[in-house]
């Protein structure tokens, strides 16, 4: 089995260096970035498995690096997780809404980004052989195995942790799901009360499958519980 490709891109050499040494001691196969212009250019050449991305990067800060790579047809997929300083709820939400896929808080242990790119990786991987039969429910159709989502007929592009939030949620419509379930089986991990994560996708998905995201007919929000999809879609001509 080939070694899963990750690129750290982050100014402080220290942060850099040791995260080097740690993910390559570990089985990584692990290339190191100063600045966003080098570790754009070598994304787009040449994307990795997982980025770890830190947001204040000069030059190109993390931000717009993230949002060039989720634009990049050859390069979308490709995980990210923002290593970040900015600890506010704000600048959380804004990573999360330009595509990253994991947001961790500097000061970090090791251990634990660790654990969170093997959880990430490993939801990647047991996702590849999930249930692979169409799922449709009123006008919404899933493909999991060809990866690809129609409303009326018509293509809707989605982003990789969009789709595998929806395929969960169509393939357990009916139930009622709890944020730290879907975290769980999304994310794969236990995120540690960062149940925002869930709330900003959940918002990402209505603006695309729903006809008014305001008040949704498919994703149904049950206050202080989670999520529902509704198991059949009345009155939808």
């Amino acid at each position: 089995m080939s070694k899963k490709k990750i690129y750290i891109i982050e100014d402080d050499q220290h942060i850099r260096e040791l995260l080097l040494y740690k993910l390559k001691s570990v089985g990584f196969d692990v290339e190191s970035y100063a600045d966003g212009e080098s570790g754009l250019k070598a994304i787009l050449a040449n994307p990795p498995d997982v980025i770890l991305l830190d947001l204040m990067l000069p030059g190109i800060d993390g931000y717009e690096l993230c949002r060039q790579v989720r634009a990049d047809e050859n390069a979308q997929d490709v995980i990210m997780v923002m290593l970040t300083a900015r600890g506010e709820e704000g600048d959380k939400v804004l990573g999360l809404e330009i595509g990253a896929d994991d947001y961790i808080v500097k000061p970090f242990s090791i251990r634990e980004v660790i654990a969170r790119l093997r959880a990430i990786l490993r939801r990647v991987k047991t996702g590849q052989t999930d249930l692979k039969e169409a799922i449709q429910i009123g006008n919404i159709q899933l493909f999991p195995d060809k990866h690809e989502v129609y409303k009326h007929g018509k293509p809707i592009e989605m982003k990789t942790k969009e789709f595998e939030l929806l395929h969960y949620l169509m393939k357990n419509a009916g139930r009622v799901l709890s944020r730290e379930q879907l975290l769980n089986n999304i994310w794969g991990y236990d995120y540690y009360g960062e149940t925002r994560t869930v709330d900003v996708h959940i918002s990402q998905l209505r603006t695309k499958i729903e006809d008014n995201p305001d008040t949704p007919k498919y994703i149904k929000t049950l206050r202080s519980v989670g999520y529902k999809f509704t198991e059949e879609i009345p009155d939808l001509d």
